[in-house]
């Protein structure tokens, strides 16, 4: 069950942060007034110290009495809402999409940078649509740097601790029990070093066989720029 839970947080965690992290990189890609500022901000949540953007969720955000999330959502008839207790693992899932996201959209960004200029413009002069640019030109340029930041994203997310102990502590029960927090509990709360040593064994497969793919696409990455260099 803590393997299954690890994988589903992290894959969630990942897409929805790579989503959010590349709409993030579009809108700042633009020129407009304030750009510096509004890249700076953004990228402020991975900058701040994990266990203090869990507690800044834990008791001003997710508060079911006090919350700014319960406030935000008072007008639609939702209010006092246990997030932690009866939507432990979404709420986890969040706060790791709101401290990834900036790094996802530092990957992608260095990708919309390298874009070839003269074919967005022929684009715009064909008059294609928005969506057709993107889907056709500036996606097949950022495939390879957002396939980086999954696999980037996925080596550090799968070993999510401090944000299951400082938030849930692995609850209610073991719903967000994944593998890095079952090793902790059963080495030091229930004192069973081997079966922890073998969670831990498990947790550094997964990370190997990611960082691999990882280490794979960045070579394949950084041969392709001294090629176009």
């Amino acid at each position: 069950q803590a393997a299954f839970r690890t994988v589903e947080m992290t894959a969630s965690a990942v897409i929805l942060a790579m989503l959010v992290g590349t709409g993030m990189a579009l809108l700042v890609n633009r020129k407009f007034f304030g750009r510096g500022v509004v890249r700076t901000l953004f990228i402020t949540p991975f900058l701040i110290m994990p266990v203090a953007t869990d507690l800044m969720f834990k008791t001003t955000i997710y508060d079911p009495v006090f919350g700014f999330l319960d406030y935000v959502l008072k007008p639609f008839g939702v209010g006092q809402v246990n997030w932690l207790g009866t939507h432990a693992v979404g709420s986890i899932v969040a706060v790791l999409v709101w401290e990834w996201a900036p790094f996802m959209m530092l990957i992608v960004l260095a990708g919309l940078q390298g874009e070839d200029l003269e074919a967005l413009e022929a684009a715009h002069v064909d008059g294609a649509s928005t969506i057709k640019t993107f889907v056709y030109i500036t996606f097949p340029n950022i495939r390879r740097f957002m396939e980086l930041g999954v696999l980037l994203g996925s080596i550090f997310i799968v070993q999510t601790f401090g944000e299951v102990f400082t938030m849930t502590a692995g609850g209610p029960g073991t719903a967000t029990t994944n593998l890095p927090y079952y090793l902790y509990e059963q080495v030091f709360n229930n004192f069973t070093v081997g079966v922890g040593a073998a969670a831990g064994i498990i947790v550094l497969i997964l990370t190997e066989i990611v960082a691999s793919f990882a280490l794979r696409l960045l070579s394949g990455l950084l041969v392709a720029s001294a090629g176009a260099g």
